[in-house]
């Protein structure tokens, strides 16, 4: 793989993850506000731009399985450290609006 596939490989997962991180926000913003059905539906959303990352992701660890070596650039590591903290702030969203759901049933 090439310096210009590894860096539209990058971008791609910075902009999944992005979108996913987003995403992950507006549904605690709307569990907050009390619109579950809305938070559900940004969270399944979320869901859906994390399996295109994953694509990305899992296309790479195949190429570099099948031999093709990569010549690492610091972009491809950012890339990696968003989609690893997308992650963390879906699961986060996740436990915020069963509590948020949780209170409103208090």
């Amino acid at each position: 793989m090439n310096k210009d596939e590894l860096y539209h490989h990058a971008f791609q997962l910075i902009l999944h993850a992005g979108n996913a991180k987003s995403l992950a926000m507006e549904a605690m913003y709307a569990a907050k506000e009390g619109n579950f059905d809305e938070a559900e539906a940004k969270l399944t959303e979320a869901d859906s731009a994390f399996n295109e990352a994953h694509h990305v992701q899992t296309d790479l660890i195949q190429k570099e399985a099948g031999g093709d070596e990569f010549n690492l650039p610091l972009i491809m590591i950012h890339a990696q450290d968003h989609l690893m903290n997308s992650l963390i702030l879906k699961d986060l969203a996740r436990e915020i609006i069963d509590l948020h759901k949780l209170i409103k049933k208090a």
